[in-house]
């Protein structure tokens, strides 16, 4: 008879002895129901898909090579949660942090028509809302799942050491105690509750309230779909006026890897008439989800290639029914993890 072993998250005790003999399809079958929140989690340490993508890899390399230290008496979730973060803190300290536009330098009043990338930066980058599960991840937990991805989270997340980081997702995203913390950061509770109050310092401080997720509670599905769609078909039409009236008076917009950012209604109109609404050429959309907000993924007019070529998954950030920031996460290598083609006819 199958017994099924108390504390390792409902697997089969048979499945856990099968892995433990080499059987690697077997530890597939048991980390598979947690392999999306535990990608969720890479990201918000490390603020990429692509790193979350590898850290992810390798946590689940180093649980399969560890499986014999996992001995059945606690959470398996706990245990994969351990090891991956204990890799993602590898990650930080060999790569440091992920930026934006915002974190080099103040806002530019006019149109920079000639911006070019910076490819020395670590750039942060947009998660897919299909990635993304609903709810708290656990009863004790302060966060959504959602709450915990969106942008200016993930963005305040980047201002701290890794063990501030840690700790706060840790305690307040997955609802884990500051004892299960402290033995998972190889560290004292005394030190994990010095990590968690600095950290919650920061966040209050770069996280605006309410949270997107209130916001688009607020708003209603049927006119959020109206605000992206007016967003998406202004820069279509090249209509600055249409434009111009879904902005808050304190807009930003931000395209990295360009550097140069905008703020205020007046700069980022001065922006959008010379460049997006102007000056690059016939544009296409397609809806998408990112970091729990609206997005919208455009295609530009390029005529060699007789399409339109993806541009940038642009994330909307909403407050009341206006845009009061635009991140505009440019190149193709982002359209595949949103499931968008990367040209249109």
């Amino acid at each position: 008879m199958v017994v099924r072993a108390s504390g390792v998250d409902g697997v089969w005790e048979d499945e856990l002895v099968r892995a433990r003999g080499g059987d690697a399809a077997a530890f597939s079958r048991m980390v598979e129901p947690l392999r999306r929140e535990l990608h969720a989690h890479c990201y918000r340490m490390l603020g990429s898909v692509h790193d979350a993508d590898d850290a992810l890899q390798e946590a689940l390399i180093r649980a399969w090579r560890g499986l014999a230290r996992f001995e059945g008496r606690g959470s398996l979730r706990s245990w994969l949660y351990t090891v991956a973060t204990r890799t993602c803190l590898d990650n930080i300290e060999a790569r440091g942090r992920r930026a934006l536009p915002m974190d080099l330098g103040p806002s530019s009043d006019h149109a920079v028509t000639r911006d070019r990338p910076l490819s020395d930066v670590a750039w942060l980058g947009p998660y897919p809302d299909g990635s993304i599960g609903d709810g708290r991840l656990g009863p004790d937990a302060r966060y959504e799942q959602r709450e915990a991805v969106e942008l200016a989270f993930v963005a305040a997340l980047q201002h701290l050491p890794g063990n501030q980081r840690a700790a706060l997702l840790l305690f307040e995203v997955l609802g884990f105690s500051v004892a299960e913390i402290a033995a998972t950061m190889k560290t004292s509770t005394t030190s994990v509750n010095s990590a968690l109050a600095r950290a919650r310092k920061v966040v209050a401080e770069r996280v605006p309230s309410p949270s997107q997720q209130r916001t688009l509670r607020m708003i209603g599905d049927a006119h959020l779909r109206e605000v992206v769609a007016g967003f998406a078909s202004a820069l279509e039409r090249g209509d600055a006026d249409a434009l111009a009236t879904l902005l808050t008076e304190d807009v930003t917009w931000s395209m990295p890897p360009m550097p140069h950012w905008y703020r205020g209604v007046e700069a980022v109109m001065d922006f959008a008439v010379r460049v997006p609404l102007t000056g690059c050429g016939h544009w296409r959309h397609m809806p998408t989800g990112a970091n729990g907000q609206p997005a919208v993924g455009f295609y530009l007019r390029d005529d060699d290639a007789g399409a339109h070529l993806g541009w940038s998954v642009t994330v909307l950030t909403l407050r009341g029914e206006r845009v009061a920031g635009i991140t505009s996460f440019l190149g193709r290598e982002h359209f595949a993890a949103f499931g968008l083609p990367p040209s249109l006819p």
